[in-house]
This record gives C-alpha cells, structure tokens and sequence, in this order.
C-alpha cells in the first residue's frame, strides 16, 4: 500500500515542482520578451534617427541650415539636438544655434565615433561625450561622403538615453524590476537601479552581453552584489553598440511550496507516511524474517556446508519459496560437482602416481643395465665411469619414487629425500671397501621436481668424490648438511680425509657440480675442513616452498615457506 501511494505522493512533489518551474520559466520568457519590446522600441528611435539623418544629409549647408535643424528638434519629441559637421570635424551648422559656426559637440575630429565614419563605417552609434555637455545622451551620426565617395564629414542626432530606456511600469514585468541601457563592453549608460545590474560572480555585467550578441538575446539567473538572486534579460538595441537590460527578483527555491501546501505537500505524506507504517508492521511478519533466515542459509552455504536444506521456507509465502527452492537447487549442483572434481582429482593423482612410478622402474632397470655392463668390464676407468653414471639414474630415480610416495605428487620434501639419498649412496659401496659412516643435518623444504633434480645430481657428484678421493682404503666419516638462511640455502658434503689439497682442480665430477650449481643460481666450492678433510659446498637461491611440515626447522626455512 505504501509502495502503491508513494508514486501518487512523488508524482505530486514533481507536478507541484514542474509547476513552479513552468512559472519560474514563463517569468524569465516574460522578462526576456520584454526586453526584446524595449529594443524593438528603442531600435525604431534609433532607426527612425538614422531616416531623419538620411533626410537632412543633402540639406543640411546652406544659410538657413541652422534654423531648419532648430525648428525639427522643436517639434520632434526625443532629440536634444542635430548637426552638420564638415569632414574636419567642425560643425557648420547645428541646431538651437542662430550663427550655425559652431556647437557643443565640436570639434570633433578625435572623437571615437567621428574616427569610425572617418574610417569607412556608414552609422555608429555611441554614448555622448562629457565633453559635449549631455550627460546621459547618445550620439547617432552617419557617414557623408561627396559625389565621387570622398568622406565629407557627418550628420549626428543627440538622442537623450531616457527615451530608449525601458519602461519598468510595463504589466507583463514581474514586480520589483528594473531597466537599464549598456554598452557593448558591459558599461551602465542609464539604468534604474545599478547595483541590480552588476553581477556579484564577476562585478561586471559584460559577460552576459556577450551571450545577447551572440544569441540576439540572453536570459539567465545570478546574484548581484547584495548577493540576492535574479533573473535577467539583455537585447540588442542598434547592432553590437548599445543593448536593453531587464532585471526583476527570483523566486525563492522553497515558493513553490507555498502555492498549495495542504493538498499538494502535507496531504500525501501524511497518507504515504500511515500507508508505509502499516507496511513495515505486515512486511516485518510477513517478509523480513524469512528472508534473515534465507540469509543465514546462505551464510552457512559461504562457508562450504551444503547438506544444510531450507526446508522451514516451505510455509513461506511463493516469492520466499522460490527464493529458498533456488539455493537449494544451487547447493545440490555445488555437491553434485564438488564429488566430479575431487573424483577427477583423484584420477589424475592416480595417474600422475602411476606415471612417476614407471619412471621410477624404467630408470632402475637401465641402472641393473649399467650395473651388468660395469660388471663385464675390464677396465678400472670405465667401471669407474659406469659406476658413476648409474649413480647419477638411480638418484633420478629416487626423486620419482619420493614423489608418488609423498602426499603431494607435485612436490618432494628436500629432508626426506637427502636423508635417503645419502643413505642410498652409503649403502651402494658398503661392501666394497671400509667402513663409511653418514649423518645428514636437514632443513625441510617442499620444492618441485626441476629444482630437486640438479640438486641430488650435485650432492651424488660431491658424495662419488669423497668416496674416490677421502674414503678409498681407509674409509671414514661423512657429513651432510642442508640449511635454508632465507633467501638463500647451503648444501655442504664434508669429509675427514687428506683435505682438498689433493683433489684435483679440473675433471668430469668438478664440471658436472659447477654445471648443477649454476642450474639453481649458485655457486659451488672445495675448501678445507676446520677439523681436517675436505668440504664440497653449494650456496644457491632458495626455490619456492610450500610450508614446511616439520615446527622444529629453523625460522628462515619457514619465513622463506610463506613467501
């Protein structure tokens, strides 16, 4: 009911509204067609000046030139006097003098408007000099010119401003409006009241007499310098020279609730108000608490419980209902593709297993190829070098087999693997000379497959080379240890043999670790071992982990996880 009363109540506020600025629009169209009256009339003085002038130009020398003028000027209602001046700007005959030799508006030679004639312009029209002893008066003169077009002077009308003044006592004009007279650059020549003429934005009134000369006539509204809001027109009066001003008061933004208050404004919101009241009381029992119940239905959704069914909004009204029979349309699709993808998730995993395992098998069984190949060699060097190349698969291989073992197949936890890896090579030549014993010191970290293969490959290069150069016949001790410092990981092989000085600089094995380093970003050395032997170390930038599964790591390793 509510909703159903208030367009009624806004259509009322928008008529009362359009009202009030149909009114507002029909005083300004008022205001500006009466200015555009004002010019109409002001522009037949003027015009009618120009005819008289016209008139009198062929006439105007002779020895009875000075009474003729006298005798118009007498007659005519509007003119304050005429003259003939020569093309000096002398006057050789004017009005109200018997001698005709000279007047108040000569010489004028330097005058504005005399330069314009002089310069070809046929009429101008502009404010009388103070000079010329008429303080509010205008200067209409034309262009005379010889037989053959030679300038010879002028012919002027003085017209008192009073005459083209607009009439403020006009019926059509709201009340409280004035009438002013200005000229092209914005200057008050007469006017009723000038302080409602200057505007309080600009302190002059130049800029919307440049919208009547381009438009032909101009209405807006703006505060004068009392800052009271009004409404003004401007219409040209000759040309671009002189233009009509009007001004009347605004209506205030609030008048247009005083046309009719009662049936237009208190009325409907009285009636809206009691209709929307009795709504929300109804809409409340009715509407809102299904729908805080939908809402905590789908809070429960937002948090991936989907077995929860509305089922209470089955006594709900049919919008609710429907409402309710969505979202649980909506969960049970969820459910229904949540088990397809963790099904097509296990697939894959599967998969992914499978395949990392038949890697693993095939790399073994070209390992045991390796291995029967070396067992049939004679010579010690490419025993030596077959043993070494096996070495290298079966570390390959155990990078796969950690991988389908591990709980994620996409990545390998660094410890686990060197911890076997070590072991795996310790055991690959415990029967075949002293006893070597191993201990790894690791730090956890989860990185992929292309970060763990150079990785083992150059810890098998730097166990191979302990056990040729420090272990050969006398076995002895061997140490690993991986530390994650941040941005940066370690990976030392150090043994209690004769020391580094008796490994040599060059060969497979060097190359092979300088190769595997760079392959991580770092770089790798042999220096001396404080205690004795020698220490093979790798630094390198540490790959991208997962979080470490082990709390007892050091806290670079996981402040490096979480990166």
């Amino acid at each position: 009911m509510a909703a159903a009363l208030l367009p009624i109540f806004i259509l009322s506020l928008i008529q009362t509204q359009a009202d009030f600025r149909q009114q507002a629009q029909d005083r300004q169209v008022g205001l500006q067609l009466a200015a555009e009256r004002s010019a109409d009339n002001a522009k037949a003085q003027l015009d009618s000046a120009h005819i008289l002038l016209r008139a009198l130009a062929p006439d105007a020398i002779g020895p009875y030139c000075a009474s003729r003028l006298t005798a118009l000027v007498n007659q005519l209602e509007g003119y304050e006097g005429l003259y003939r001046l020569n093309a000096g700007g002398q006057a050789i005959c004017a009005s109200g003098r018997s001698d005709g030799a000279r007047s108040d508006v000569a010489p004028a030679s330097e005058a504005p408007w005399f330069r314009r004639l002089k310069g070809g312009e046929s009429l101008v029209v502009e404010r009388a000099p103070a000079s010329s002893g008429y303080q509010a008066a205008l200067i209409i003169a034309i262009r005379a010119e010889r037989p053959m077009g030679a300038f010879d002077g002028a012919m002027a009308a003085v017209i008192p401003l009073s005459v083209l003044q607009p009439n403020t006592h006009d019926r059509a004009l709201p009340a409280g409006s004035d009438a002013a007279i200005a000229d092209s650059t914005g200057r008050l020549l007469v006017a009723s009241n000038p302080e409602a003429f200057v505007l309080n934005q600009s302190g002059k009134v130049g800029s919307w007499i440049k919208r009547a000369s381009e438009h032909g006539s101009s209405v807006f509204e703006a505060r004068d310098t009392g800052g009271h809001r009004r409404d003004y027109s401007a219409a040209p009066l000759a040309g671009g020279d002189l233009y009509a001003l009007l001004s009347a008061p605004a209506p205030g933004l609030l008048s247009w609730a005083r046309l009719n208050p009662i049936s237009t404004l208190l009325l409907p919101l009285g009636a809206w108000l009691t209709a929307f009241a009795a709504v929300m009381l109804l809409s409340e029992r009715i509407f809102i608490r299904w729908l805080d119940y939908l809402e905590r239905v789908a809070a429960i959704y937002a948090k991936g419980r989907f077995s929860v069914r509305p089922l209470q909004a089955m006594n709900a009204p049919s919008e609710i209902r429907i409402m309710a029979k969505t979202l649980d349309e909506m969960a049970e699709a969820i459910t229904e593709r949540d088990i397809e993808l963790n099904a097509s998730l296990a697939e894959k995993d599967a998969l992914m297993r499978e395949i990392h395992h038949r890697v693993k098998n095939n790399l073994q069984i070209i390992s045991s190829l390796l291995s029967m190949q070396q067992r049939a060699l004679t010579d010690a060097p490419a025993k030596a070098a077959l043993g070494d190349t096996r070495q290298r698969i079966s570390a390959l291989a155990l990078i796969y087999r950690t991988l389908y073992q591990s709980e994620d197949i996409r990545h390998a936890d660094a410890k686990v693997f060197l911890t076997e890896l070590v072991g795996q090579l310790i055991a690959s030549e415990a029967g075949r000379g002293p006893l070597v014993t191993s201990s790894v010191e690791a730090d956890s970290l989860f990185v992929d497959p292309d970060k763990l293969a150079p990785l083992a490959l150059w810890l098998v290069e730097a166990v191979t080379n302990a056990q040729k150069h420090a272990f050969a016949g006398r076995g002895g001790e061997l140490k690993v240890r991986f530390k994650v410092n941040g941005d940066t990981s370690l990976l030392e092989v150090e043994d209690d043999g004769p020391g580094a000085a008796g490994i040599a600089e060059a060969g497979v094995g060097r190359t092979l670790m300088g190769a595997f380093a760079k392959q991580l970003r770092g770089e790798a050395e042999i220096v001396e071992a404080p205690s004795g032997g020698a220490i093979a170390r790798m630094t390198f930038v540490t790959p991208e982990a997962l979080t470490p599964n082990d709390p007892t790591d050091k806290a670079g390793t996981a402040a490096k996880a979480s990166r």
